[in-house]
């Protein structure tokens, strides 16, 4: 099965609106001829409205870094899936920061993932090992769980709408990444095989899954030379115009049909 490359920016906490509008505003000619690959970026929640506005007419889509499970009620600075509807495709969940700095659990990721399919969106649901888990060889053991979990209660016909992001968290800002030939096992092993095994060989091929973790241009083909790796999720790369060129057009001449 033909899986669609997905490239997505997270921004994290950097640009304000007038930058993040700026932004998008020189990136998309240089990415607009590649329908082969699907581009996203996520600007926080303060440029949504505005980013969103910026590429309407454009083929590039847009994600939240986050969204709350709740559709409204008292819950102090959040902003729920169903508020972002008319601004993303695209939602942003389990990202390890918000998970080693918010708090963010495997219990939540999945009330999250059930409240953005519940509104038409489709979740990006980050999953990864930290340092000390990857050293005790624990990689599979965690990676398999924190999907097990983020996917519990969903169907099999809701995986054509998910994307998993594999995050090794000693990667992320770090400047070191997997190598392609390992972030292409535990992806095939702790991603794909455990969405075999929960929903079937069909729905497995039909998820998308990205490699995030200091992807750049100078190690974006090893990446998306693999079987596995349909795209990547990308930080600081992201926030250079011509870095995330680059990495779309590499994905568009690897992957591209």
């Amino acid at each position: 099965m033909a899986r669609m490359p997905i490239i997505a920016g997270n921004w994290k906490m950097n640009k304000t609106p007038g930058e993040s509008v700026a932004f998008v505003r020189e990136l998309t000619p240089k990415i607009a001829d590649y329908g082969e690959v699907e581009r996203i970026v996520a600007p926080t929640m303060l440029a949504l409205s505005a980013v969103a506005a910026a590429l309407r007419e454009s083929p590039v889509q847009v994600a939240a870094q986050d969204a709350h499970w709740q559709v409204d009620g008292a819950y102090t600075s959040q902003v729920s899936a169903a508020m972002l509807t008319p601004f993303v495709d695209y939602v942003i969940i389990g990202h390890s920061e918000c998970r080693a700095f918010l708090g963010e659990t495997d219990e939540n990721v999945n009330r999250k993932a059930k409240a953005i399919l519940a509104e038409d969106l489709h979740p990006i649901i980050a999953v990864g090992e930290s340092l000390a888990q990857y050293e005790a060889d624990e990689t599979l053991h965690v990676v398999r769980s924190q999907v097990i979990a983020a996917l519990e209660g969903l169907s099999a016909g809701d995986m054509d709408r998910v994307v998993i992001a594999y995050e090794p968290i000693w990667a992320i800002g770090s400047g070191k990444s997997a190598s392609g030939e390992v972030a292409e096992d535990i992806i095939r092993s702790a991603v794909r095989d455990t969405i075999a095994m929960l929903h079937g060989d069909d729905a497995a091929e039909s998820v998308r899954i990205q490699y995030g973790g200091s992807v750049k241009p100078s190690n974006m083909e090893e990446f998306m030379s693999q079987p596995n790796i349909d795209g990547a999720l990308v930080g600081g790369a992201s926030l250079d115009v011509d870095d995330f060129a680059a990495l779309v057009e590499i994905a568009a001449r690897v992957k591209g049909s």
